[in-house]
C-alpha cells in the first residue's frame, strides 16, 4: 500500500484520558507511561495540567531528570485570563514553572462559551488568545493550539470561530487543532468546518475528537482524508465522559488500510500490550471488546465462523490479529460446533479426534444449559475434554467438605473448612492401589479463602508444586434472580502460578459448592500442568 504521507501522533492518556472518572494515575505511573510512549515513537506526550493541581507540577520536575529520545514533552494550560496581563497570569506562571519544551493551549472557538463561561466579549476573548500565545511563544521550543468546541462554535457562527484560529495563528502557534470537545459533531459537519479552516490559515491542522456520538473514529479520519496532520487522542479512549478518540482504533487504521504513517511497524505490533499497560496503570478492567486490542476483537463463537476461519482467516476477520500483537480466540459454548472443539483443542495442544468432538460438543451444550460458562474457563473445559475421551487422571478426591461461618470477638466474620480428601498410594509413597486419607481443617477471612487454604493444607505434601497457585479473580454471577435463595450461581476463579494463568468454573444453586468446584479444578488442572511439564 502506498504512502499518502506522514501522520503526527499527539497522545493525552496522561492528561485528557486521566480525566475518565474512577482512574487516578500515581506520579510514577505517569512516568512509567511516559517511558513507553517515548518508546513506541509517540511525537508528543501531553503530560498534564501544571496549574491545575500539585501531582502533575511533581510529574513535570520530575520528568526533567528522564531523556526521551522520541517523544516531545508538552504541558497543557487555558488562555490567559480576562482583564489580566499574560506576565501577571498565575495559570501561566505555572505553565513557564514546568519548562517543558512545547505548550499546548486551549481558547474559546465557540461565542456561546465567551459568553456565558468567560463572560467577556468576543472581542476580548480574541485578545486572551493571541497574547497568551505571543507571550508564551518566545519561552517554548513549540506552541500547540487547541481550538475547543470549534465544531460547536462554526455551527453557531462560522465567521467568529474562523477569526479565534487566525488569532492564534497571527500570534505564532506552530499547531491549530480543531476540537470537537463536546463529541457531538457528525462527519460532515467536521468535513465543512475543517475544509473552512484549511483555507483561513496557513499553519498545519490537527484534529481532537471526543466518542460522545460514538463517532470519534470516524470524524478524526474525516479531518486527516482532509489534510489534517495531527491527531489528539488516547490509550483506550480514556477521557471524561464517553472517552477520546481511541488511539488504539486510530493508529491500525490510518497506517494498515489507508496507507498512512504513523508508528513504526514493529511498533504497531505492541499496540495490544500497551492497551492493556494502560487498562492495568488506570486500574480498570481491559475492555474486551475493544476493536482491534481486545480479547472480542478477533474471537470466533459461532460454529459456523469457526469452521469458515480455519480454512480462511479472511473469511470473518478484517485484519491480520498479529499485526497488532493480538491473537485469534475461538472459545467453546453453547454456540459451538465441532469446529470450535477442535480449533480450541488445537490451541490448547490437544489432539482430538471428531468422533470425541462430537461428544464433547453435545456435553459442553448440556453443561451450558445447565448454567455452565466454558467461553471464560479454558482450563475447566480442557478437564472435561479429558474426562470425555478418558484422559483425565484422578490426582486426589474429595470425600465430604463442610465450612463454617462464625463472628469473632472484635466483630469480624471468620470462616473455617473441613475438608476429607484421598490421594493414591502411590502418590503417597505406597506402592498398591489404595488411598492414603487426610482429614484437615483451616480457617479464612471468608468461606472460599478458608476452603482454598484447606484443600493446600490436605495436598501440598503430596504435592509441593500447588504452593505456587494464587488466586487473581474470583466472579459470582446470579443466574436466575427471580429464583430467589434458589437461584443458580455460577462462579468463575481466575488462577495463576506465576507463569500460567488459568480459569475454572463451577455451578451449583449453592454458592460454596460452586465455589469449592471451581476451586478443586483450579489445583487439578495445576496438577495436570505440572505433569506434563
Amino acid at each position: 500500500m502506498s504512502k499518502k504521507g506522514k501522520i503526527i501522533l499527539f497522545d493525552t492518556t496522561l492528561r485528557d484520558g486521566g480525566q475518565t472518572g474512577g482512574v487516578h494515575f500515581s506520579v510514577e505511573d505517569k512516568i512509567k507511561l511516559s517511558r513507553e510512549l517515548d518508546e513506541m515513537g509517540f511525537e508528543y506526550i501531553e503530560g498534564g495540567w501544571p496549574g491545575s493541581n500539585p501531582k502533575d507540577i511533581r510529574y513535570f520536575e520530575e520528568m526533567k531528570k528522564v531523556k526521551l529520545k522520541h517523544s516531545k514533552l508538552s504541558s497543557f494550560s487555558s488562555t490567559r485570563l480576562k482583564d489580566t496581563r499574560p506576565e501577571k497570569d498565575k495559570i501561566l506562571a505555572e505553565l513557564l514553572r514546568v519548562e517543558t519544551p512545547v505548550f499546548t493551549i486551549f481558547g474559546k472557538s465557540w461565542d456561546l462559551h465567551v459568553k456565558e463561561s468567560l463572560e467577556t466579549s468576543l472581542e476580548e476573548n480574541l485578545e486572551m488568545i493571541h497574547s497568551t500565545i505571543a507571550f508564551l511563544k518566545p519561552r517554548c521550543d513549540e506552541i500547540v493550539y487547541d481550538a475547543e468546541h470549534f465544531f460547536d462554535g462554526f455551527k453557531a457562527n462560522p465567521k467568529y470561530a474562523i477569526q479565534t484560529l487566525k488569532a492564534a495563528a497571527s500570534a505564532g502557534a506552530d499547531w491549530i487543532v480543531l476540537a470537537d470537545t463536546n463529541g457531538g459533531a457528525l462527519p460532515e459537519e467536521i468535513h465543512f468546518a475543517s475544509k473552512a479552516a484549511f483555507a483561513a490559515v496557513d499553519k498545519p491542522i490537527g484534529i481532537h475528537t471526543h466518542d460522545d456520538g460514538d463517532l470519534s473514529l470516524a470524524n478524526t479520519l474525516v479531518a486527516v482524508e482532509l489534510g489534517a496532520k495531527m491527531v489528539q487522542g488516547t490509550i483506550n479512549g480514556l477521557g471524561e465522559r464517553c472517552g477520546n478518540a481511541n488511539l488504539c482504533s486510530i493508529i491500525p487504521t490510518l497506517s494498515l488500510k489507508l496507507g498512512y504513517e504513523t508508528l513504526a511497524p514493529e511498533k504497531i505490533v505492541e499496540l495490544t500490550r500497551l492497551s492493556w499497560l494502560v487498562s492495568e496503570l488506570s486500574n480498570k478492567p481491559h475492555q474486551e471488546n475493544l476493536p482491534y486490542v481486545g480479547d472480542r476483537a478477533y474471537t470466533h463463537k459461532g460454529g459456523i465462523h469457526v469452521s469458515a476461519v480455519r480454512k480462511n482467516p479472511k473469511l470473518y476477520e478484517h485484519l491480520n490479529p498479529e499485526l497488532v500483537g493480538n491473537e485469534r480466540r475461538v472459545p467453546v459454548s453453547d454456540q459451538a460446533g465441532k469446529s470450535n472443539v477442535l480449533q480450541k483443542a488445537s490451541d490448547l495442544g490437544m489432539k482430538i479426534e471428531d468422533a470425541h468432538a462430537k461428544t464433547i460438543v453435545a456435553k459442553v451444550k448440556e453443561l451450558e444449559s445447565q448454567g455452565y460458562h466454558f467461553e471464560g474457563a479454558d482450563a475447566s473445559f480442557e478437564l472435561l475434554s479429558d474426562d470425555l475421551t478418558g484422559r483425565r487422571r484422578e490426582f486426589f478426591k474429595v470425600h465430604g467438605f463442610r465450612v463454617h461461618t462464625w463472628e469473632n470477638d472484635k466483630g469480624e466474620i471468620w470462616s473455617e473448612a473441613t475438608i476429607r480428601v484421598s490421594v493414591p498410594e502411590a502418590v503417597a509413597g505406597g506402592g498398591g492401589h489404595n488411598s492414603t486419607f487426610e482429614h484437615t481443617a483451616a480457617e479464612g477471612s471468608g468461606p472460599v479463602e478458608a476452603m482454598d487454604r484447606a484443600l493446600h493444607k490436605a495436598l501440598e505434601n503430596f504435592y509441593p508444586s500447588i504452593r505456587d497457585i494464587r488466586l487473581t479473580d474470583f466472579k459470582v454471577r446470579i443466574l436466575d434472580e427471580e429464583a430467589g435463595t434458589k437461584a443458580v450461581t455460577r462462579v468463575l476463579i481466575s488462577s495463576t502460578d506465576g507463569h500460567l494463568r488459568w480459569s475454572t468454573v463451577g455451578v451449583s444453586q449453592n454458592i460454596i459448592e460452586a465455589s469449592w468446584r471451581a476451586l478443586v479444578e483450579s489445583i487439578e488442572f495445576k496438577l495436570k500442568k505440572h505433569k506434563e511439564a
